[in-house]
């Protein structure tokens, strides 16, 4: 009976009772104490673009792209909507909505905001991990 519970335990936590946080050779992590909006621009072998948004909970990461990087630079703006702003000087296009996808440039005409994005140099293509703090 002791090895039939046991038995029982170790398949539920098997099962999904307990997970591995998730892969993605992109990551950012939220090191504040409230929650943080992220936006990301990159050059996608085509032309430049931006999206997002993606909503980190606080001392929380999230995968932005779960696929091998293949740049070496890429370039996030994101906001706590209170105190902080993380930015930089290249520009990107950014909309309100939840959710967006859009290409660099004429922003304004396109019926989009214009931020100023900070540059991340991961170095040798792989994986990278970017963190937020105050």
């Amino acid at each position: 009976m002791r090895r039939a519970l046991l038995l029982s335990a170790v398949t539920l936590l098997a099962a999904g009772g307990f997970t591995a946080p998730a892969h993605a050779a992109f990551n950012v992590c939220n090191l504040t104490n409230l929650p943080t909006r992220v936006a990301l621009g990159r050059f996608d072998g085509k032309a430049w673009t931006s999206e997002g948004w993606w909503t980190i909970e606080p001392k929380k990461c999230a995968g932005l792209i779960s696929t091998p990087l293949d740049s070496r630079y890429y370039y996030l703006y994101a906001t706590d909507e209170r105190a902080g702003v993380w930015e930089g000087k290249t520009n990107f296009c950014v909309s309100p909505e939840p959710r967006f996808r859009a290409t660099r440039g004429k922003c304004a005409a396109n019926g989009l905001d214009r931020r100023g994005f900070f540059e991340v140099d991961t170095g040798k293509k792989g994986d990278w991990t970017q963190s937020l703090s105050n």
